[in-house]
């Protein structure tokens, strides 16, 4: 029993290598691919735009390369661990800098570890991107359960509530007995729930979406106020058609982002507006915005569609908002009261406002508005981004 217990805790080093057979069939299904007629109106109303996708796969059929991602991944450091019954995926980048302070980040939907490795550089070696040695963390970044490299729950029951748990078991094993957390989307909701959990050694968390603002009312007695909520109801009116359908039935739409990989772009790509643009401007115009450029974007797209993981990361929706969650119905356990920092990237959904936050944690710590970057603000804006974390748990050190 000891040795089974003890090789189930293991923490084991992990390298991807992608055989080429696969690529090959990815590049097939791609030409293989039917596409729909071009939309009848002039902008997103109606869904993806068909002259994106037509760019989009034609640039992954014949000039991307996964091999650079491949290898962009494996220069880092990367393990996997068992914890309650699911292999996790996590990349684990200690600082050279004395005294750096143990950060765990969690990633979102339709995101993985992808979308935060450019920040690895600047949050690890701050002395490099225009910090200073104070300002260095330990980094671990895991990929949450059923996305990317990590393993499919086998059960119903991965909530945000028991991925935060895991998280905290993990830097348990990892030897940090004080550490922050951070996160955006999904990554949100956890760390959200890491804070009011309060597991031993966490002291501050820090996030870019206000996940309280999904099923809670907000002030709007400013025009600010009136702004943010206007926004959140034009999204929750015609912009959550993925949210609902992943809450509801992510199975259904599993079979179709396990089968073709430009219907899994589509679905990827059909966010929110602003990362929309932004990503088929990059393809179409060959203009990105910042980081979010053609290769970045087909790097996370093609994560997915390797580790066959559309449905499995569809159906953790499910489990944390769903009607038929396990846990839809519960009082979420009360507000965190370790110091809480936030983030506004004016691309963002909504645009949070300092009274918001404030209305939701008791302990605010540190606020900013920033003036670039959007949903995806350590993708796009990685150097950014780094400055906002460094700045948000300064005081905690």
């Amino acid at each position: 029993m000891s040795t089974t217990a003890k090789t189930a805790t293991d923490i084991r080093p992990f390298h991807v290598d992608t055989p080429e057979k696969e690529l090959t069939e990815l590049r097939h299904r791609i030409t293989a691919t039917r596409l729909p007629s071009k939309e009848l109106v002039e902008d997103r109303s109606q869904g993806v735009q068909l002259a994106t996708m037509q760019e989009l796969a034609s640039y992954w059929e014949t000039d991307y390369d996964w091999r650079r991602a491949e290898a962009k991944l494996n220069a880092l450091p990367q393990f996997t661990t068992e914890i309650d019954g699911v292999d996790i995926h996590f990349i684990h980048v200690e600082s050279s800098h004395e005294n750096a302070l143990p950060l765990i980040m969690t990633h979102g939907w339709p995101g993985s570890v992808m979308e935060l490795i450019d920040s690895a550089g600047p949050l690890t070696d701050p002395t490099a991107h225009g910090g200073s040695a104070e300002d260095a963390f330990h980094l671990v970044l895991p990929s949450l359960p059923g996305y990317g490299f990590s393993g499919e729950p086998a059960e119903v029951g991965w909530d945000l509530g028991r991925t935060a748990r895991a998280w905290a078991e993990l830097m348990r094993r990892l030897g940090y007995t004080r550490y922050v957390a951070q996160g955006g989307d999904v990554g949100a909701g956890v760390t959200d729930a890491m804070g009011r959990q309060a597991p031993e050694g966490l002291i501050g968390i820090h996030t870019n979406l206000l996940v309280t603002a999904l099923g809670g009312t907000m002030p709007t007695d400013t025009d600010e106020e009136r702004a943010a909520a206007a926004k959140l109801a034009t999204f929750g009116q015609s912009g959550n058609g993925y949210f609902t359908e992943m809450a509801t039935r992510p199975q259904t739409i599993g079979y179709a982002l396990l089968d073709s990989p430009v219907a899994l772009a589509a679905w990827m790509i059909d966010h929110d507006t602003d990362a929309y643009y932004k990503i088929a401007r990059a393809f179409v115009d060959g203009q990105p915005s910042g980081n979010l450029t053609r290769d970045n974007v087909l790097d996370n797209i093609t994560a997915y569609w390797l580790t066959g993981t559309g449905a499995s990361a569809s159906r953790s929706y499910w489990e944390a908002y769903g009607p038929d969650a396990p846990d839809a119905g519960q009082e979420p356990l009360p507000p965190p009261q370790m110091p809480v920092g936030f983030t506004t990237f004016p691309g963002e959904i909504w645009r949070t406002p300092r009274s918001w936050v404030e209305a939701s944690y008791p302990n605010v710590s540190y606020f900013n508005e920033v003036d670039r970057g959007g949903h995806f603000a350590a993708w796009e804006e990685p150097e950014l981004f780094a400055t906002e974390v460094r700045a948000a748990f300064k005081s905690l050190r």
